[in-house]
């Protein structure tokens, strides 16, 4: 009787259910987007112990949008130098970003992709336009297209016009810009947020030219980016102020939060940064201040919604309404072993 009673109760929620999907209609305020899926390349591209505050800038990046969901299958992690290594450090296997030392940045699940002297303008160009060889892992492949979002972070040593990688050679905007004009005509992204900190960093976006691109740098033409503060243990500078700031940001971000790219472009004013935090807009078409900051920072969960009326039908077995009823209801162990149902 019990079971009985139950399975109508059932056959009842089933069907109001079904009568209440035929007037259910997406509510105008729920979350749209025209993407389809979110990816970071993070980059550092100087090297020796005094420049160990770049790695602490991309290693913090790249704390932050793991903790916010890209998964590391969707981030593409350059380090030019490992400080962690290095003989000077005098806390092996450790890279902190603050001189509390609150946060060891080079964790365990750190997932390097290009390391050393794999870091260069020619690996960094191939990966962005997709030119590598055929045998080239998985891991080193930016497998994007034309429904991603990408963040692409730089840090390092630059001038006018270039990015120094490795201290030997350098990329120019124009070459950057070129870059990002065949990911365009190749298809390999929906939107791009391109992120800055160097030297006379916005020079770096003055030649592009492809659309879709929000650019920020931590400084104008002819000013310098500076450091935020020293640790006396390890003797060296250890992040830059811009990167400070954006990620005193972005640790109030969760995945859910409403913070928009255009609070983002402030993150540093001049009192702050001690140099002038540059932004170019016009190649992007959407407004900063209605674009959510995990567009970029974030992970994409596509969920589809459909008013169409499912049909659940029953599943035909040979067992009692009992064994059923006690199926369905029973947890599964965490390592289960084989069912005594099969």
């Amino acid at each position: 009787m019990h079971l009985t009673h139950l399975t109508c109760c059932t056959t009842l929620i089933l069907i109001s259910l079904a009568v209440s999907c035929r007037t259910w209609e997406v509510p105008d305020n729920f979350a749209k987007t025209e993407h389809s899926n979110n990816w970071a390349v993070l980059v550092d591209t100087s090297r020796f112990w005094f420049n160990y505050r770049h790695v602490a800038n991309v290693l913090s990046i790249y704390r932050s949008v793991k903790r916010l969901g890209i998964p590391d299958s969707q981030i593409i992690l350059m380090i030019a130098d490992d400080m962690a290594c290095n003989p000077r450090n005098p806390r092996p296997a450790t890279v902190f970003n603050n001189i509390k030392q609150h946060i060891n940045v080079y964790g365990d699940d750190v997932e390097v992709d290009y390391r050393g002297y794999e870091v260069t303008v020619e690996n960094f160009v191939r990966l962005l336009t997709g030119r590598l060889a055929q045998e080239t892992p998985r891991s080193k492949k930016l497998l994007t297209d034309e429904g991603s979002n990408i963040l692409i972070y730089l840090t390092g040593h630059g001038g006018n016009g270039f990015l120094k990688f490795q201290d030997s050679e350098e990329i120019t905007s124009q070459e950057l810009g070129d870059a990002l004009e065949q990911m365009w005509q190749k298809r390999r992204y929906h939107e791009i947020l391109f992120v800055v900190d160097t030297c006379q960093a916005s020079s770096m976006y003055e030649k592009f030219y492809s659309p879709n691109i929000l650019a920020v740098a931590s400084s104008l033409v002819g000013e310098d980016s500076l450091s935020h503060h020293v640790d006396p243990a390890i003797g060296v500078y250890i992040i830059d102020r811009y990167t400070y700031y954006a990620l005193n940001f972005l640790e109030k971000v969760e995945p859910s939060s409403t913070k928009t790219l255009g609070e983002f472009l402030k993150v540093c004013p001049r009192d702050y940064c001690l140099s002038t935090v540059g932004v170019r807009k016009d190649l992007f078409r959407r407004d900063p201040d209605k674009v959510p900051v995990t567009d970029f920072f974030g992970s994409l969960r596509p969920v589809e919604l459909t008013t169409n009326i499912m049909n659940i039908l029953p599943i035909k077995s040979n067992r009692t309404k009992a064994q059923e009823f006690e199926i369905k209801y029973t947890y599964v162990a965490q390592f289960p072993e084989v069912s005594r149902y099969t």
